[in-house]
C-alpha cells in the first residue's frame, strides 16, 4: 500500500473491497449491501446485512391481532431489495458505479481516507417505504453505519425498525454498556444502567419461542466469539467485534435464532440447532406489553407508527 494511513480501494465488477492494516471488506452492488466484514483474517459475516422490520410474535401480539395486522412487516423483512447504491471515495462522488467496463481504468492501487456508500431500499409493502443503509468506513477500519426509514401512510405499525448481522459461529458471550437485563419501550422500569457481561447466547424459556432479549439505551456492545468457518483454525482463541453509539444510544439483541426462526417454531424443540449468532441493532422497538394476553394492546407511547421518520446510527470498531 503506498500510503500506510490510507486503505486500499479494489473496483471489482461486482463489488467494492476496502482493505487495511488487519480489515478487509466487501460490499456487493449485486446484493445490494455489506457482505463481508473480515477482521484479523477472522469473517464477522454469514449473511449480507439487511433493514429488518419484524420481530418474532409474541402471546400479546397474536391475543390483539398485531400480527395479522402487521404481516407485511414480515415480508419485508424476508426479501429485501435494494433500488440504488450511491458511492463517494474520499472527495469524489460517483455519477454512476465505477462497475465493468468502467473499473478497467483503474490501476489497481488506488487508495482512500474515508469511502462512503449508501444502500437504498424498497419494502415488499403496499404502498412501498423507502429505507437506507449508509456505511462510511474510515482508514483505521472503523465504521459508521446509520439507517433511515422514510415514514409512509397506509401502513400498519412496525414491530421494530434495525439492521440484522448474521454472523457465522455462535458468540461465546457479549458484553454491554446499558440497562440491565431484557428491556423494551414498555419493560424500562426494572433496567439499571451499567456494564454487563452475558455467557453464551441464552434464551428466555418460553413455552412457544417468541421476541425476547431486547436490551434498550445501549452505549457500547463487545461480541466475542471463538470459533470460525475455516478448518485451518486448529487452537482457536477468543476474538471480539466493538459496537458504539453515535450520538444517541442504540437496541439490540443477540441470539442465535433470526426472528423468522422463532417465529416458525411454536415449541422449543422445534428451533434449528444453534449454529450463528444473530445480531439486530435497532433504532426503534415496539413495546410487548398489554394489559392482558387476549386484545390488549400496546400501550400508545411503545408503538411505531408507519407514517414516522426513525433514523439511528452506530459505530463498528474493529480494533479496541
Amino acid at each position: 500500500m503506498a500510503n500506510s494511513n490510507k486503505m486500499h480501494v479494489v473496483y471489482g465488477d461486482g463489488v467494492l473491497g476496502l482493505h487495511g492494516n488487519g480489515f478487509e471488506y466487501l460490499f456487493s452492488y449485486e446484493r445490494g449491501s455489506m457482505e463481508s466484514l473480515k477482521i484479523n483474517d477472522r469473517e464477522w459475516l454469514y449473511r449480507p446485512i439487511y433493514p429488518t422490520y419484524w420481530r418474532a410474535s409474541t402471546s400479546n401480539d397474536l391475543g390483539n391481532g398485531f400480527s395479522y395486522h402487521s404481516a407485511q412487516w414480515l415480508g419485508a423483512d424476508m426479501f429485501p431489495k435494494c433500488t440504488a447504491i450511491e458511492l463517494t471515495v474520499d472527495d469524489h462522488h460517483f455519477a454512476e458505479l465505477p462497475i465493468a467496463p468502467l473499473n478497467n481504468r483503474f490501476s489497481g492501487n488506488e487508495t482512500a481516507e474515508k469511502v462512503t456508500i449508501k444502500f437504498t431500499y424498497s419494502t415488499a409493502t403496499i404502498p412501498v417505504v423507502q429505507t437506507s443503509v449508509t456505511y462510511i468506513v474510515e482508514s483505521n477500519g472503523r465504521i459508521q453505519a446509520s439507517a433511515h426509514y422514510y415514514g409512509e401512510k397506509e401502513l400498519p405499525e412496525l414491530p421494530v425498525f434495525g439492521v440484522r448481522m448474521v454472523m457465522p459461529t455462535k458468540a461465546t458471550g457479549f458484553t454491554y454498556t446499558g440497562l440491565s437485563g431484557e428491556t423494551y419501550p414498555d419493560q424500562l422500569a426494572g433496567g439499571q444502567e451499567g456494564t454487563y457481561h452475558i455467557d453464551g447466547l441464552p434464551l428466555t424459556p418460553y413455552l412457544v419461542p417468541q421476541e425476547m432479549g431486547m436490551h434498550m439505551r445501549t452505549s457500547a456492545l463487545k461480541v466475542t466469539r471463538e470459533t470460525t468457518q475455516n478448518n485451518a483454525n486448529l487452537h482457536p482463541q477468543p476474538f471480539t467485534l466493538k459496537f458504539e453509539q453515535i450520538g444517541q444510544p442504540f437496541n439490540f439483541s443477540l441470539l442465535p435464532y433470526t426472528a423468522e426462526e422463532l417465529e416458525n417454531a411454536t415449541h422449543i424443540e422445534e428451533l434449528p440447532a444453534a449454529r450463528r449468532t444473530v445480531l439486530v441493532i435497532a433504532g426503534a422497538v415496539r413495546g410487548v406489553g398489554g394489559i392482558d394476553s387476549w386484545g390488549a394492546a400496546v400501550e400508545k407511547d411503545a408503538t411505531l407508527p408507519a407514517d414516522h421518520d426513525y433514523e439511528f446510527s452506530f459505530a463498528i470498531t474493529p480494533f479496541s
